[in-house]
């Protein structure tokens, strides 16, 4: 059973990019504002970006003007592209629902370095 499977993460420098990929189970997905979070070195994990069912965008201010946010409704899936990384971007990467958490999956971790 998929539930919230993440990938794309990887190792970047200062000012490169990485596009994320969620898939997620229907009945996590379906008719649900979606999320990216992420949890940085020692720190607790954080909302940075979320989408609802109909496209409308939020982004915190640490990512706005860098991350781009979008779903694809038929495919059950969530994308993050991310550029101009910063090291202080770095951190595991996480998919949820913005509202009513599911199981989190294993997240994808991204490195920036500097």
């Amino acid at each position: 059973q998929v539930q919230l499977v993440e990938s794309g993460g990887g190792l970047v420098q200062l000012g490169g990019s990485l596009r994320l990929s969620c898939a997620a189970s229907e009945s996590i997905f379906d008719g649900w504002a979606m999320g990216w979070y992420r949890q940085a070195p020692g720190a607790q994990r954080e909302l940075v970006t979320a989408i609802t069912p109909s496209g409308t965008t939020w982004y915190a201010e640490s990512v706005k003007g860098r991350f781009t946010i979008s779903r694809d409704n038929l495919k059950n899936a969530l994308y993050l592209q991310m550029n101009s990384l910063k090291p202080e971007d770095t951190g595991v990467y996480y998919c949820n629902r913005r509202d009513s958490l599911s199981a989190w999956g294993q997240g994808t971790q991204d490195t920036v370095s500097s």
